[in-house]
């Protein structure tokens, strides 16, 4: 079944919702090797980009759209790192559905790739450096891995599972990147917040594809 500007819609409510919910637990994650704002940044990230989705007329709107109001929405909610990172996500799933008036679950796991392809990119990290890349670069490798035959929600189940195990693994990394490469060894033993984060949101996206399955 075609995923269309509506379900992105849909899509982006859930983001945010749960964003929204782990709010505290992202501040606190930063606390420990940050300035403790991350999750405020990306609950008012999530939420411009809901928002700004949310207002679009589904029935005149294409996907591309859709993801290009959420970039542009993003980056004026979120001044932090995390602003142009995820805009440009945004941007690149746009661009990798050009044309398209509704998804397939191919095009839909080409904008999941894209958006991680565009986070490594803006943020020039590489996986090992204790950023949102640890969690971005294994989800949508294992997005893309199934043969053909695997449904969406399937794809993405395993995306959410690699997604989880690259988060957990920053742990015992130091940092390359960022305010949290000051500290040395003293970040070893805490999970980068924006890998956090990161896997919050490619567990909603699964749920997403889950639901849209079903």
């Amino acid at each position: 079944m075609a995923i269309s500007t509506k379900d992105l819609q849909r899509l982006f409510v859930l983001i945010a919702d749960d964003i929204a919910a782990q709010r505290d637990h992202l501040c606190e994650l930063d606390g420990v090797i940050g300035d403790g704002d991350h999750g405020l940044a990306m609950d008012a990230g999530c939420e411009a980009a809901a928002k700004a989705v949310g207002a679009l007329d589904p029935a005149q709107t294409a996907p591309t759209a859709a993801f290009n109001a959420a970039a542009k929405a993003f980056l004026n909610a979120v001044g932090a790192s995390s602003g142009p990172l995820y805009a440009t996500a945004f941007m690149r799933a746009g661009a990798a559905v050009k044309d398209k008036s509704d998804l397939s679950d191919d095009d839909f796991l080409r904008a999941f790739a894209a958006m991680a392809q565009g986070i490594q990119e803006r943020g020039k990290a590489e996986p090992g450096e204790k950023t949102m890349v640890d969690t971005w670069r294994p989800a949508a490798d294992a997005a893309l891995a199934p043969a053909s035959g695997t449904s969406l929600s399937e794809a993405l189940d395993m995306a959410e599972r690699a997604a989880h195990q690259g988060s957990e693994a920053t742990r015992n990394m130091t940092a390359a990147k960022g305010r949290a490469s000051r500290l040395g060894e003293r970040v070893i033993g805490h999970i980068d917040p924006g890998a956090a984060s990161a896997a919050i949101i490619i567990a909603s996206i699964a749920k997403f594809a889950r639901q849209h399955d079903g």
